[in-house]
């Protein structure tokens, strides 16, 4: 008896210390006016927010093959920041193209909640304003990195907003979360689009309601891609999604409003929209994207 006890304990040793060392250490460095995050001591990506952008973004935002699966800036779409937050159209103000005087959303403080454990965790509170009138909009960002398994990395938002006054957002194509590929990825250079019903490019995700879309492709002999998956609770969930085969994909509720026309949300409202971005190696299929969102819809 007293040796199966001790064998038993000894299991369950090895077991934690077998899990232990399973875990991805992450960390979260402020420097000035963004915030590095390294796994395992690589750099993955940077949170970045200074008083002169638009709005606050995420790049570069590493593969497993160590380059961006985003780009930022293209010279036909300059308003195009990787992985980004924001949109036009908010009481007369623009809070997604090139022009701060149109609109901005300013970070008005960052705090690292967790940083060196098996996730790193920071908290963003911003202020959506312009020149010449009353801010319509803050907003809180909670935002978690973490690995789940080697060759995948994870970006959990959780962003509740608070509208300041009667908030009124005319129909636009360019709303909330997004995220913009590296041209190698793209669809129109060999990579692959698809939605959770199996839809495959622009054609026929476009406008499409879904719970997720994936970006991958091959470059330097190596295939990964980008995940965006819409949790359960959100607001216009599922969101059609506004997708072009030049690497551009998101979820985009503002451009099919109930009425056609405009989205209402009076003065005093709040409401959190919860997005999980996947980095992974491989395909949807190998990266086992339709699985990740049974996990996620459940949390």
């Amino acid at each position: 008896m007293k040796m199966k006890k001790l064998t038993i304990i000894l299991l369950f040793i090895s077991m934690m210390y077998s899990y232990s060392f399973s875990q991805s250490k992450v960390t979260a460095i402020q420097i000035g006016d963004r915030v590095d995050f390294s796994i395992d001591g690589n750099f993955f990506t940077s949170y970045i927010f200074p008083d002169n952008e638009k709005y606050p973004f995420f790049y570069p935002v590493n593969g497993p093959s160590n380059a961006s699966v985003t780009s930022i800036r293209n010279a036909n779409y300059p308003h195009h920041s990787s992985l980004f937050f924001g949109c036009d159209k908010v009481n007369g103000g623009n809070y997604w193209q090139e022009g701060i005087d149109r609109g901005q959303i300013t970070s008005l403080k960052v705090n690292i909640l967790e940083s060196g454990g098996d996730k790193a965790v920071i908290e963003n509170e911003c202020i959506w304003h312009r020149k010449d009138a009353d801010a319509p909009i803050k907003d809180k960002r909670i935002i978690t990195i973490s690995s789940p398994s080697k060759g995948m990395y994870q970006l959990d938002f959780d962003i509740t907003m608070e509208m300041l006054m009667d908030v009124r957002i005319d129909k636009t194509n360019h709303s909330l979360f997004s995220v913009r590929m590296d041209p190698d990825l793209a669809v129109i250079n060999g990579g692959t689009m698809i939605n959770a019903e199996n839809q495959k490019g622009e054609k026929a995700t476009f406008g499409q309601p879904s719970a997720w879309m994936d970006f991958s492709g091959e470059r330097m002999g190596k295939m990964e891609g980008i995940a965006i998956l819409q949790h359960p609770s959100n607001m216009w969930y599922p969101s059609p999604w506004f997708t072009r085969d030049y690497g551009f994909f998101s979820p985009t509720p503002m451009y099919w409003p109930e009425n056609d026309e405009y989205t209402f949300i009076k003065k005093g409202e709040s409401f959190t929209l919860r997005y999980r971005v996947i980095v992974h190696s491989g395909d949807h299929i190998e990266a086992d994207i339709a699985n990740a969102f049974e996990n996620y819809k459940s949390e």
